[in-house]
């Protein structure tokens, strides 16, 4: 396939994506966006096809997937992902840049020059006002502190004791306990303004709260599905990395940051939480005797 072929089913993908996804956005201002993406990108799909000699068919693989990710993760995140692409096919146009003269050229630069420049202050604008994007803070102060807090919780009771159903319910009761205090503080820093204004106080303590159950009944339920406390530890530090990781991602696309060194940090900080509190647990379990009562 040549580069103009393969240029122009792009951007013939990419148009239709856009023009799905405004037939399908309820909000009158996205959608006023999504139909001016949706030209753009007709026009960019008309300059290759010109070029290719026609061209046809968009990959509905891609379509599909796009459609499930904006409704399952919201549309600031499944536009930016698609940015990200984005940012590679600039590359590439401007590699070819170099093969045209004339009108072909300036056409060219115009394409390269919407995609750099009013796509994206178009996406960061509607990225300020989607709602899961704004209270995205509140997600990540719940999920980032129950990750590290529960699993320290666990890792204790892995050096205290061997029963994996008390580790489970202590885990609960600890992180239920800990949600509540984590959605009044959300409450309080909206309500004094100590993030954005226009947050809702209430709205800001429900997503705090409710990601912070959230994470705390994931990473607890390995120790209600085996006996054995290695295993549940281990099954429940996997989906701890899993969920770090699957956020920072998120973050990382959204606010438009290095996914692996914030994924780094989290994890560093996990495993040194874990470390902390099996050594103190461990200690206690000695010193108490906790650990030979409970079998």
């Amino acid at each position: 396939m040549s580069l103009e072929l393969e240029f122009c089913r792009d951007e013939y993908s990419d148009y239709i994506i856009y023009r799905e996804l405004a037939k399908r956005e309820s909000n009158p201002e996205f959608k006023k966006i999504l139909e001016a993406f949706a030209e753009h990108e007709k026009g960019h799909y008309e300059f290759w096809r010109e070029l290719a000699g026609g061209c046809s068919g968009a990959d509905w693989l891609k379509v599909n997937l796009v459609m499930v990710s904006r409704r399952l993760l919201g549309l600031t995140f499944t536009l930016k992902l698609l940015e990200r692409h984005e940012s590679r096919t600039i590359e590439a146009y401007k590699s070819y840049l170099e093969r045209l003269e004339g009108e072909h050229r300036r056409r060219l630069e115009e394409i390269i020059n919407d995609e750099l420049t009013h796509e994206k202050t178009w996406l960061n604008n509607l990225a300020e006002r989607e709602g899961l994007v704004r209270y995205l803070g509140f997600i990540a102060l719940g999920l980032a502190d129950a990750i590290v807090e529960i699993t320290g919780v666990h890792t204790g009771f892995l050096g205290a004791t061997a029963t994996t159903l008390v580790a489970g319910v202590a885990g609960l009761i600890v992180g239920l306990s800990a949600a509540i205090a984590m959605a009044g503080a959300a409450y309080l820093q909206a309500k004094h303004g100590g993030v954005e204004k226009s947050l809702n106080p209430v709205v800001s303590a429900l997503v705090t709260g409710v990601s912070y159950i959230v994470a705390v009944v994931s990473l607890a339920i390995p120790y209600f599905l085996t006996k054995s406390m290695l295993l549940a530890f281990s099954l429940s530090l996997i989906l701890a990395i899993a969920l770090i990781f699957s956020f920072a991602f998120y973050g990382a696309v959204v606010n438009d940051r290095e996914f692996r060194r914030e994924a780094l940090e989290n994890v560093i900080i996990l495993f040194a939480t874990a470390i902390a509190a099996f050594l103190f647990g461990t200690f206690l379990g000695e010193v108490t005797g906790i650990r030979g009562l409970a079998h």
